[in-house]
């Protein structure tokens, strides 16, 4: 399944939307998405997971990486909506408070 993603601005959050699997193969389209969307004037980055149904340890590289961009840009970045199994595997790695999920 090929990575399809979008990016919308609105009262100065940037919601990258990504959907498709996330792996090695593509992650740094998602990398470069939320680079993009970091370096704008966006006070928050919201990654929504809702139409990804599997990513792997590349593509959660990726989000750790965002997260700690973010935090010295002074930017929040959340991740939301992962699907049940995606949050199960960024739960199992304990990066999902890191990533600012919440339920």
């Amino acid at each position: 399944m090929a990575l399809s993603i979008a990016t919308t601005i609105e009262d100065q959050t940037a919601v990258v939307v990504a959907e498709g699997e996330v792996d090695v193969s593509c992650a740094s389209e998602l990398r470069d998405a939320i680079n993009t969307a970091l370096e704008g004037e966006a006070t928050q980055v919201t990654v929504d997971l809702a139409e990804v149904p599997y990513i792997d340890s590349t593509g959660i590289g990726v989000l750790v990486g965002a997260a700690h961009r973010a935090q010295e840009a002074g930017v929040a970045l959340r991740v939301a909506n992962p699907q049940r199994n995606v949050r199960r595997v960024l739960d199992m790695l304990a990066v999902s408070a890191e990533l600012g999920i919440d339920d």
